[in-house]
């Protein structure tokens, strides 16, 4: 037998639900701001000896709107590229002082909040003595043995400071590592200028020890397509061979994590051979293959480079006749080096007027368009959301990236996170608008009250997860909390028994201490104690066991914020905290020392 609802009651029925969300219109943001791994780059380099360190103060700087040296435009870096010389280690193992070395630039970047662009490379000096061209053999560079050694030493450091790497690139063959003019690779600027399949093989060699040396989440860039070609397909693969799909993209295979960068972008027909076939058994420009490669495969690995001479009109604004912009969109650039060939070339960007659209559209750019919430919700019931948004940079994230809502109460005491895990912003390509469609599980034992929502876009690394230099911030009005790296989504979600009962599925779930759960474990030798818990009026800190030198002690709410000036422990030392003028709530006590951190949640007594 079949029902028939009344006209009338279905109406009502549609209105009900209808009541129960409300639709947000976001208002887009036109300025420009520091995002982790894109943009402009600053260049840095160093050799063995003198070992020029970099500074987390300097570092840290160039996050703030500055202009590079040569540059007539301003810009945010969140990405430093990294040359390690290795001049004085050609016929010896790497030192262990050298190794120190590296690792302590490593600490300096992550306590600046920025990330690596990561090269090493033999040498970069040219020798013209008696050359019928500007450079000409010996170079200078390494044989396959020892650069394979070498890997096998950084691996250990690769490994271990993956959170503040984006990206290595091949490196090490040849002068600047470019993999051209090399003295053990073949040297395809001497006649016949063609690589051998011992050549390529030999090449392959390096690039596989490079590729498992690294976290399976860090992509290689390679310098030409075609060396990318050769390893995923073998010795004797066309330039036609096929670029990576979205069915293979981010898998963790060879094909996935391997990367361009074309340090002659704009610079000619071929970008000064970056196009080229290398052979055998003939050499010759293939931009008819190599080109459409390119485009295609750039859609789902790290892309970026640098100008390196200019080629008018075709390195010029659209406006003043040239297809930078449009090359930068059709090969998905997600950076650019601001300090090399300004004069040439990027600065030509300031008075053609693209340059403010090239700064804000390298690599992505991430707009909420729209969102529909829950206006309502019982505890231990589903709230339901829909977030609409569009990526209008060039490129997608190209390294992990988690996606997490979170929910806090007014007083900011309370608040829960739940992750997304089926959302993968790496796959949010420049174009359509991306879906966040999901329903959420409000805890059982969620306390009745009214609840911001936010979306927060963190670095999945645990070490770095809870800086908000490493968050994603959202291209919109008065989205952006810095304290956090959260992104408001101008929604209050009020929690009460008598809302609607949502179902619960088996999708995601609201957790309560959202900020607790994203910091970094505990560290071994960060030992201390606080009491009374809960406390009233003033907490005792007691800091012992190994750890040494002075530590920072942080009170934060739930969402981690500040709500006390920094302090100072001592070691074996018992400090009284004036903890009077907090309000009654949770609080989290975390202390930060050279040997790690630890934190502990306290319950404050009015």
């Amino acid at each position: 037998m079949k029902f028939l609802v009344p006209l009338c009651l279905l109406s009502l029925l549609q209105l009900a639900l209808a009541a129960q969300t409300t639709t947000v219109t976001y208002q887009e943001s036109v300025v420009d701001f520091p995002n982790p791994e894109r943009g402009f780059y600053r260049y840095s380099s160093t050799y063995p000896e003198p070992y020029q360190f970099l500074d987390a103060g300097q570092l840290a700087a160039y996050r703030q709107s500055h202009r590079p040296s040569s540059a007539q435009y301003h810009i945010f870096s969140t990405l430093v590229f990294r040359y390690f010389f290795l001049d004085d280690f050609v016929g010896s193992p790497l030192s262990a002082q050298f190794l120190q070395n590296v690792q302590q630039d490593f600490d300096a970047v992550r306590e600046a909040g920025v990330k690596l662009i990561v090269r090493f490379a033999y040498t970069e000096t040219v020798n013209d003595e008696g050359c019928p061209s500007w450079i000409c053999p010996p170079y200078g560079d390494a044989p396959k043995e020892r650069v394979l050694e070498h890997i096998q030493q950084l691996k250990p450091l690769l490994q271990a400071n993956k959170d503040v790497i984006a990206v290595v690139q091949l490196g090490f063959i040849g002068v600047w590592g470019e993999g051209y003019y090399t003295d053990y690779f073949g040297d395809a600027s001497q006649a016949p200028n063609i690589l051998t399949n011992e050549n390529w093989q030999d090449r392959n060699e390096v690039l596989a020890a490079l590729l498992d040396a690294l976290p399976p989440e860090r992509m290689v860039q390679v310098r030409y397509p075609q060396i990318k070609q050769r390893l995923v397909y073998g010795l004797g693969s066309p330039t036609s061979s096929p670029p990576l799909t979205l069915a293979e993209a981010y898998n963790y295979s060879n094909k996935a994590r391997i990367g361009h960068h074309n340090d002659c972008f704009l610079a000619s027909s071929t970008d000064f051979g970056t196009y080229n076939n290398y052979g055998p058994p003939t050499a010759n420009s293939d931009t008819a293959n190599l080109k459409p490669y390119l485009a295609e495969d750039s859609r789902f690995v790290a892309i970026g480079g640098e100008t390196c001479n200019g080629y008018n009109p075709h390195d010029n604004c659209s406006s003043a006749g040239g297809k930078a912009e449009a090359e930068m969109e059709r090969f998905h650039y997600s950076y650019l080096n601001s300090q090399y060939n300004n004069f040439e070339v990027n600065n030509d960007w300031v008075s053609q007027g693209c340059i403010e659209n090239i700064k804000k559209r390298l690599g992505y750019r991430l707009v909420l368009q729209e969102g529909s919430y829950s206006t309502a919700a019982r505890p231990g019931s589903a709230m339901q959301v829909d977030i609409q948004l569009k990526n209008v940079g060039y490129a997608a994230p190209f390294n992990p990236r988690d996606v997490e809502l979170i929910l806090s109460d007014n007083s900011q005491a309370i608040a829960f996170r739940a992750r997304l895990e089926e959302v993968d912003p790496r796959f949010w390509e420049p174009g359509p608008v991306h879906r966040i469609q999901t329903n959420v599980c409000l805890p059982a034992d969620m306390p009745p009250g009214n609840y911001e929502l936010f979306l927060f876009l963190p670095d999945p690394e645990p070490g770095i997860r809870h800086r908000p230099e490493y968050a994603i911030h959202l291209a919109n009005f008065e989205a952006w909390v810095p304290t956090l790296g959260f992104n408001r989504l101008n929604h209050a979600l009020s929690v009460s028994d008598d809302a609607p009962a949502n179902p619960c599925g088996s999708g995601p779930a609201f957790e309560s201490t959202a900020f607790l759960n994203s910091l970094p474990a505990t560290s071994p030798g960060t030992e201390w104690a606080i009491y009374p818990n809960p406390a009233a009026g003033e907490a005792i800190i007691e800091r012992k066991g190994a750890a040494a030198g002075v530590a920072r002690l942080l009170v934060l709410n739930a969402l981690g914020q500040p709500v006390m000036p920094p302090l100072q422990i001592g070691m074996q030392e018992s400090t009284a905290i004036d903890i009077s003028g907090l309000p009654g709530g949770a609080y989290f006590f975390r202390m930060e020392s050279r040997d790690g951190a630890a934190t502990e949640r306290v319950i404050v007594r009015p």
